[in-house]
């Protein structure tokens, strides 16, 4: 366990790959835990994109400082459109790069059933299908999409062998799925299609010129993004009503939503669990917005582990 780490939560077992590591791997999900699983870019960090606490263990295991967007990984194009809105653009990326290192963002589906938590709360999705045949397997076990973002603690360098995952995840997962080095080494190419041409949002193993040869359209703006780039997410969980952060209680003109012993209209965990109000916080934005109350109030959140994260976006709502 690295310097500094938290006491472990749990005894991390790694399993070579196979068929019983793969089932293994799939019952935890299958219970809401994240495991540690190859692709071919970097190791992931893989839970059930469609449950927001499995999500939301993702962010508490990685200590990650905010609610970015995630990756979802899923077997294949048919998969992805049941989650995301492809046109003829985006399906010609996807026969040229998947499976392979390529994200596309793409509006999601109106029916689409990933929690918003995987999302950030916003209408977009960033949608892969890997090419590594452990996150395949892992896939084809669970019949889920898969939320994975790197398996590391937020901030530091990417995990390309399993030796990289338990320097900083050893005690806070429950499995990681031994199959040997990746082999891109770096993240995926994350792309989006806007006003006739491909935006780059993260460089990576699938080049500008590679897009363009694939799409026929120019290819722009390869440095950062403000959809998918931590950080920039601001204007995004605006409610479109003023809202009060470190409620003690709550007035007539208020929809309060609560945690811990401070009790309102939504209450995004009575038990005071971290990870259980992370889950719940963009359902409880998008419950107050639509609420008959002029204003949302917020209870005190605790400023240390999942509740940074949980301030950060609340402050951000609250401009």
């Amino acid at each position: 366990m690295a310097e500094g780490q938290t006491t472990p939560l749990f005894i991390t077992d790694i399993r070579a790959f196979s068929a019983e590591a793969i089932a293994r791997a799939g019952g935890l999900v299958g219970e809401g835990q994240p495991v540690a699983v190859p692709t071919e870019t970097v190791y992931g960090l893989a839970a059930d994109a469609r449950n927001a606490e499995a999500v939301a263990r993702i962010y508490a295991a990685k200590g990650r400082p905010d609610f970015n967007p995630l990756i979802v990984h899923v077997p294949g194009l048919e998969a992805a459109e049941k989650l995301g809105v492809f046109g003829e653009i985006e399906r010609a990326l996807a026969a040229r790069f998947w499976p392979g290192p390529l994200t596309l963002v793409v509006p999601r589906t109106a029916d689409c059933p990933v929690a918003s938590i995987a999302t950030a709360g916003l209408d977009t999705i960033a949608l892969r299908v890997p090419g590594h045949r452990a996150m395949q397997a892992l896939l084809s076990e669970t019949g889920a999409p898969l939320a994975a973002p790197s398996a590391n603690a937020s901030g530091g360098v990417s995990p390309t062998k399993v030796e990289h995952v338990l320097a900083t995840l050893d005690g806070r997962i429950a499995l990681v799925i031994d199959d040997g080095p990746t082999t891109a080494g770096v993240e995926s190419t994350i792309a989006r299609v806007r006003d006739g041409a491909v935006e780059v949002l993260r460089p990576g193993p699938v080049t500008a010129a590679m897009l363009g040869e694939a799409s026929g359209l120019a290819v722009t703006g390869v440095e950062g993004s403000e959809i998918v780039a931590p950080g920039m997410l601001a204007s995004h969980y605006a409610p479109g009503k003023p809202v009060r952060l470190g409620a003690t209680d709550f007035v007539e003109d208020e929809y309060g939503i609560g945690f811990g012993r401070v009790l309102g209209d939504y209450q995004l965990s009575a038990a005071g669990d971290l990870t259980e109000a992370a889950a719940r916080l963009f359902d409880a934005l998008h419950a107050g917005a639509a609420s008959a109350q002029a204003k949302i109030a917020v209870a005190a959140i605790p400023e240390d582990g999942l509740g940074v994260a949980i301030n950060d976006r609340l402050m951000r709502a609250a401009v």
